[in-house]
């Protein structure tokens, strides 16, 4: 299949045998740190809207039967809210699929489950659930080695590649959510890996095993289509668009994982959920397509947190270092195309092209917000190969002079130490980018002011529970009461609270205004998304001191 390759391989061998100590050794360094960031204050973030909408898919209930369950008014505590997040013996995995179809049929469903597995072996804390992302994200290792092997026919490639998506921020990023991406990535590598061996070898059983990963990557992020689609054309280029043995076997293998697949896209059809997507109905210029593109493609090297409505100062500090990042995948991808096989180059191209390039084209010419890391996560990895085959020949090649072996050296420490110091920052934050601060920045001082009462009741509506309220309920104390109440319904309060507090994502106006009518009480906002029940007299108090002050 790699006719070109051998020569390449005895080169990078004979050095290999040289520098294989220090080498190995370095990476092994590189995979110890990866390791420990990945479960490192894995518990620390903020538990956010999507990871807590998975709990909830994990639980098994659905929000129609949260919010009718909760949106009665009545007095309930945290253990109530956070019953709706954990696996419990009113629910079994049929209940978590049947929520998943009517609910979030774009969510596919073999995480899901797994995790809810998973939480059930292993506990229901945050970090009990979210470690089963990071375990997960273990497996990207062999995988990525074992691909190496087979698409360069270099283990140094492999070993060189581990060492980058070790400390690589994104892949730690995503290790450290309750969400899909972890296995999504662990998917992409296995069912390339199974591509190119029935490709290399041609017998039925390594086609049937190829049919097995795409089955698995079709359940697990609906993206994977496009992955499978570019798969194909790869096998059609190769095979010259002739109706061969190869090809044959191919379609023969992709019909039967898609097959399989046709249930779940009936229920996707059948119970979509547009909702879901509402985000991508951002309108976006072309150069905030651009900035947010080259943000995007620089993440897996270099990552300090900075979100797209940062402060544009810390953006300016980062051009340098994003400019240099981008550079670096231009000539990696340039390289990889002029020095290796057609097999090679056209794979590593597909790969990143496979996700990347509908986004791109999306996000250009529609001028919406398409693109998000966690979808390109397959470019990324494309990305990474290329960057690792470059990394290989430019420092270990002996046919390459020994001042560009000293200058590609430094290039790979400078990334690295990029690498590092990223999942350095990143292990000390309590909310990252992926996160969306905007949003959930404000959650933990709204739970530090209402944990400092004394016995403080939360009020809120239906439509704040999944998932606003269930992010600020892993923040508070369990002291904290809470009363919801259902849609254009005002709660009745008890006596007995020291503060009673008004929280709401989702502005209601009759909510506010009801209150303070019906309790002649004033709400004195305190966050954007708090207010404070005062009663007049507390508030006429309040007004005096300041006159008396001024």
């Amino acid at each position: 299949m790699k006719k070109q390759l051998p020569q390449k391989k005895t080169q990078i061998s004979q050095e290999w045998t040289i520098s294989k100590y220090w080498l190995r050794f370095l990476i092994i360094i590189l995979l110890v740190i990866g390791v420990f960031f990945r479960f490192v204050n894995i518990d620390k973030k903020i538990y956010w809207g999507d990871e807590v909408l998975s709990s909830l898919r994990i639980s098994g209930y659905t929000q129609s039967e949260m919010r009718k369950q909760l949106g009665n008014g009545r007095l309930i505590g945290i253990e109530d809210l956070h019953k709706y997040q954990h696996p419990n013996p009113e629910k079994n995995a049929i209940d978590t699929i049947k929520g998943v179809i009517v609910e979030d049929s774009q969510i596919l469903p073999l995480y899901i489950l797994m995790t809810r597995f998973w939480v059930e072996c292993f506990g229901n804390s945050i970090a009990a659930i979210r470690s089963f992302s990071a375990f997960i994200s273990l497996l990207t290792f062999p995988c990525l080695y074992w691909l190496c092997q087979e698409l360069f026919e270099s283990s140094l490639v492999g070993w060189i590649a581990i060492g980058l998506v070790a400390v690589s921020p994104i892949h730690i990023v995503y290790a450290q959510e309750t969400r899909s991406y972890s296995l999504w990535i662990v998917t992409i590598l296995i069912s390339s890996l199974a591509l190119l061996r029935a490709m290399r070898l041609k017998t039925n059983v390594n086609w049937f095993i190829y049919a097995a990963t795409l089955l698995i990557g079709f359940y697990t992020h609906l993206f994977f289509t496009l992955v499978a689609f570019a798969q194909g054309i790869y096998v059609v280029t190769i095979e010259r668009f002739r109706l061969s043995k190869t090809l044959i076997s191919y379609l023969l293998s992709s019909l039967a994982g898609l097959i399989i697949f046709v249930p779940w896209i009936w229920i996707i059809i059948t119970n979509p959920q547009p909702e879901a997507v509402a985000w991508t109905n951002t309108k976006q210029t072309v150069f905030m397509s651009a900035a947010r593109w080259a943000g995007i493609l620089s993440r897996p090297f270099i990552d300090l947190g900075i979100s797209p409505n940062d402060p544009g100062k810390l953006k300016f500090v980062l051009i340098p270092f994003i400019l240099i990042v981008l550079a670096l995948i231009s000539y990696s991808i340039y390289f990889v195309c002029r020095r290796t096989s057609k097999e090679v180059w056209l794979f590593v191209l597909t790969l990143i092209g496979s996700v990347g390039l509908p986004l791109l084209i999306t996000d250009f010419v529609f001028q919406k917000r398409f693109a998000t890391s966690r979808y390109t996560l397959p470019s990324v990895l494309g990305i990474q190969l290329a960057v690792a085959y470059l990394f290989t020949t430019k420092i270990v090649s002996i046919s390459t002079k020994a001042w560009q072996k000293k200058f590609w050296s430094l290039v790979a420490f400078m990334v690295i130490i990029g690498e590092v110091v990223s999942c350095v920052v990143h292990s000390q934050a309590q909310i990252w980018w992926n996160q969306v601060p905007d949003k959930y920045q404000e959650y933990p001082q709204i739970a530090n002011i209402i944990n400092q009462e004394k016995k403080p009741l939360l009020i809120s509506d239906e439509d704040n529970i999944i998932p606003p309220l269930q992010v600020l309920s892993e923040l508070i104390d369990p002291k904290v009461q809470f009363q919801i109440v259902g849609k254009n319904q005002l709660p009745e309060i008890t006596n007995g609270f020291s503060d009673i507090f008004l929280f709401l994502f989702e502005p209601s106006d009759f909510l506010k205004a009801g209150i303070e009518k019906v309790y002649n009480s004033k709400l004195q906002q305190v966050n954007q998304y708090l207010w404070k029940l005062k009663k007049n007299s507390e508030v006429r108090i309040q007004e005096s001191e300041i006159q008396t002050r001024d």
